[in-house]
């Protein structure tokens, strides 16, 4: 068991306990954030994280993450943010944590659930990447490749 604070991006985590008063207990409740209920950390900082439940995204900041404490789902893919991608890997796309109108986009240019993809360049401060899929090269700004959760494929994988 750890606080949500020290949760690992990319990894399906079950609420165990929430310390905070019942007010907040019943607000994060209308937020899906009860005990048992599933969650995903998509990015972090410092001070905050933002996590994904139930395909909406939540950002908070470290005294409420600090006051939940997680236990992670056993049996599972690896999976990570498109951005944490290293260049020149493949993987396949498992999901997009993006909102109805930026998800729609994505998908009409082809990043669809069991996509092979590949990470091909980097721009030199990290934004934007270029991806290769379908037989074509894609552009992606940083904050859209952290939308995109995707499983690494291995050298044997691809054969």
């Amino acid at each position: 068991m750890v606080k949500l604070s020290q949760a690992t991006i990319g990894i399906d985590y079950q609420v165990v306990k929430i310390g905070l008063s019942k007010d907040h207990q019943r607000h994060l409740a209308h937020l899906g954030i009860k005990e048992k209920s599933h969650l995903k950390v998509i990015s972090k900082t410092k001070q905050s994280a933002i996590i994904v439940v139930k395909k909406s995204r939540l950002a908070f900041d470290d005294s409420i993450l600090e006051a939940i404490e997680v236990s992670e789902i056993a049996e599972q893919e690896h999976r990570f943010p498109l951005s944490e991608l290293a260049v020149s890997d493949f993987a396949v796309i498992q999901d997009i944590y993006a909102s109805k109108e930026a998800k729609r986009r994505l998908m009409d240019m082809g990043l669809t659930r069991g996509t092979t993809i590949q990470l091909r360049k980097r721009a030199p401060l990290g934004d934007p990447l270029e991806i290769s899929l379908r037989g074509y090269e894609l552009s992606l700004r940083q904050s859209e490749a952290q939308l995109i959760s995707v499983r690494k494929l291995e050298k044997e994988d691809l054969l």
